[in-house]
């Protein structure tokens, strides 16, 4: 048996007002405790990885088809009319159903874990990337500094295609707090240090990525007790940060594997 819906019908309703926020602002996360899941992707991701939704919600034309498995999911089910529907997607195409899940609680950097580190990452989707670009290849943490894009923001949520469940996260922090990693850090440069190729890379360890523009910064470079770069033989003066994460998680994944 599935939870009876509420309806809503008016724009003035209270939740109605809060998934609208939860959607289009990419903070809001913090200031409610909870966050916004939109789509059946998303959402039958988070139920695989043991997540349970405070609140399920579907749009009218959409409940009655609903799946059992998200019918079910939440204690609570709420059911919008099609013509607010709109108002809290975020999606050119909007999704149909979503969830409202809790916030996971802070957790502080675990020293030893294989870690990602996200040096002032500006767009959502590389920072999604490589979410799951490191759920993919063995990370198990990433550690974002203050000025990363909103790790729990929806845009991110999508480009990380439910990585999140799987990753142990941390954001907000200063150069500082990297200190508390125990792993070697490596960190990805374009013009200086070993060419990733030839390189015998430590496992666990802790990739640095650097913001789009800047790199990374020279605290933290400091920092890494390593540097690596992509041997580029077309000649591109640098790769985007989402790509060359893939490439070097890749590699160290690979390597873990060929020592084992």
């Amino acid at each position: 048996m599935h939870a009876t819906p509420a309806f809503i019908q008016s724009r003035d309703n209270a939740l109605l007002k809060e998934l609208r926020r939860l959607s289009q602002d990419s903070s809001a996360y913090r200031k409610q405790g909870r966050v916004w899941l939109e789509g059946d992707h998303l959402c039958s991701a988070a139920l695989a990885r043991g997540q349970k939704p405070a609140v399920a919600v579907f749009s009218e034309s959409f409940w009655p088809q609903a799946p059992a498995e998200y019918a079910r999911a939440a204690t609570k089910n709420v059911v919008i009319a099609d013509v607010l529907w709109s108002d809290i997607s975020a999606l050119e195409s909007p999704a149909p159903m979503g969830f409202v899940l809790p916030l996971p609680e802070a957790e502080g950097l675990d020293g030893r874990m294989p870690t990602v580190v996200l040096d002032r990452l500006q767009d959502a989707g590389n920072v999604g990337s490589i979410l799951r670009s490191a759920s993919a290849f063995g990370f198990t943490q990433v550690a974002a500094l203050k000025g990363t894009a909103a790790l729990w923001s929806g845009k991110v949520l999508r480009a990380g295609m439910g990585a999140h469940f799987a990753l142990r996260l941390v954001e907000g922090l200063a150069p500082a707090d990297i200190d508390r990693l125990e792993v070697p850090l490596l960190a990805t440069s374009s013009h200086e240090g070993d060419f990733l190729h030839r390189a015998a890379l430590p496992w666990p360890c802790g990739w640095i990525m650097g913001h789009e523009g800047q790199g990374v910064s020279p605290a933290l470079q400091q920092r890494a007790r390593r540097h690596i770069r992509i041997a580029q033989p077309g000649g591109e003066e640098s790769l985007n940060v989402g790509a060359a994460a893939a490439i070097c998680l890749h590699a160290s994944a690979a390597a873990r594997d060929s020592a084992g």
